[in-house]
């Protein structure tokens, strides 16, 4: 005889994935895409949330495209939605160059023309990490951004 299962809460987990090319445009429409499946989930154009992942998805986009680029290839853009947070996914095939760590970004110079991308990122999500592209080659960097409910979503004033 079995024991009966516990009663849990349901978790309700929405993933959005696209593959999109290494281009310009295409981190462009990365952007563009991520807003809009945010708004179809329940997150509006212009909250707090909204805005900080639509930076966070443009600046990885952008870095899949200026450093993660291999001629032919793609890179991938994938958004989970679960119970308090958004996780931002994007994964490109080139294994190096490699970002650096969470700890070790720095703050770059004032009059510095690159180097804010992933100080942004640091800025604006709850956590971050570089991870190794599963199959090999390549990369992934997820970040996470934490969000009120739903009904709850702050906009500015």
């Amino acid at each position: 005889m079995t024991a009966p299962l516990t009663p849990q809460q349901p978790v309700t987990v929405r993933m959005f994935t696209q593959r999109l090319s290494a281009t310009p445009r295409g981190a462009r429409l990365a952007r563009h895409l991520a807003l809009n499946q945010l708004h179809a989930w329940g997150i509006p154009h212009g909250c707090d949330a909204s805005d900080a992942i639509a930076v966070i998805v443009a600046e990885l986009a952008a870095n899949a495209v200026l450093h993660g680029r291999v001629p032919g290839r793609d890179f991938e853009l994938r958004l989970s939605l679960v119970a308090g947070s958004v996780r931002i996914e994007v994964t490109d095939t080139r294994t190096e160059p490699r970002p650096p760590d969470p700890d070790a970004v720095r703050t770059p110079e004032p009059l510095e023309e690159s180097g804010r991308g992933l100080a942004l990122v640091a800025a604006l999500a709850a956590r971050w990490e570089v991870l190794d592209r599963e199959p090999p080659p390549g990369k992934t960097v997820r970040a996470e951004i934490d969000v009120p409910p739903l009904s709850r979503c702050d906009r500015p004033a």
